[in-house]
């Protein structure tokens, strides 16, 4: 199931490479849980309708330009305002000098300050890109993470269907293991999916008669990747001669991770199928689709086309 997740302060200055300023009483305590960031110019101005302040507060030279142009007593006013309303921390980016008068209010309301010397523009996106990550709605699916021709395909099926041994086939044809048996799933936009291995098994393949496989050991570093897009879910399921499966895929099916709808190939097993040639297949297929080609759909205007002559 998913859930909300927190990153630490101690985490934002470590990934970040920011310069602890002031280091607040509570600094080891915060944790960020949001991905918006502010620009606090109009709270500075006085204008605190909408202000949260859970959100991280990045200062760059628009709010500390304002703040400098004020008379001393206002801006004094400004800063401590601005410090007393319920942040935990805030980052001067551009390496922007911090006013006296924000590191005084810092150690009255215990509220941390940070500095990078990144541009203020291309700090938020690095921020909000991180955040994005350590704060993203997750879940972890059963099941085989490869990439083929690009593609990043999530095997599914039950336990002994052939999943593994598949993929270790697909190894020797030049595609690349992601994880194997546990997938760690993260929505990191409105409609991505980004599945990696959990770290004690990354890598490790269980084959059934054989045992445990080092996927990096035996078909080299260029075999593995850390991390990958999910772009489509290849379903095994076991042979059944009473169901009625789908011969054409005119209309392609779905399904949905964390909210992500997602294109789905369900492929029956059964001996003689070359199921590595069939997840081939299906990821050169769905990359088609993208690009606004359906065999399908192409077979039947073709068919159309002929009546229509003949």
């Amino acid at each position: 199931m998913s859930r909300s997740y927190s990153v630490g302060l101690d985490t934002l200055v470590r990934e970040r490479d920011l310069t602890v300023l002031y280091r607040a009483e509570s600094f080891d305590r915060v944790r960020i849980t949001t991905w918006d960031v502010s620009r606090p110019a109009l709270p500075l101005a006085g204008f605190y309708e909408y202000f949260d302040p859970n959100r991280v507060q990045v200062l760059g030279k628009l709010e500390l330009t304002y703040l400098d142009g004020q008379e001393p007593a206002v801006r004094k006013a400004s800063i401590d305002r601005f410090m007393a309303s319920g942040i935990l921390f805030c980052i001067v980016a551009h390496g922007m000098e911090v006013p006296a008068e924000m590191l005084q209010a810092a150690e009255r309301h215990n509220v941390s300050i940070l500095t990078t010397e990144v541009s203020t523009s291309d700090f938020m996106a690095l921020l909000i890109l991180g955040l994005n990550h350590w704060l993203a709605p997750r879940t972890t699916i059963h099941g085989v993470l490869m990439e083929v021709y690009g593609e990043g395909v999530l095997l599914t099926g039950d336990s002994g269907v052939g999943k593994s041994e598949t993929a270790m086939s697909m190894l020797s044809r030049g595609h690349r293991l992601v994880g194997d048996d546990a997938i760690d799933v993260k929505k990191i936009g409105v409609d991505t999916l980004v599945g990696s291995a959990p770290e004690l098994i990354r890598h490790f393949m269980e084959i059934r008669g054989i045992g445990l496989v080092d996927a990096k050991h035996m078909f080299g570093i260029g075999a593995v990747k850390i991390e990958q897009t999910i772009d489509l879910v290849v379903h095994f399921e076991q042979w059944d001669d009473e169901k009625t499966y789908d011969r054409l895929g005119a209309e392609p099916q779905y399904t949905q991770i964390l909210g992500v709808k997602l294109p789905i190939y369900e492929i029956p097993v059964r001996p003689g199928r070359n199921l590595g040639s069939l997840i081939e297949l299906a990821a050169m297929n769905n990359r088609g689709r993208k690009m606004g080609y359906n065999a399908a759909k192409e077979l039947v205007e073709r068919h159309d086309r002929l009546v229509d002559e003949g």
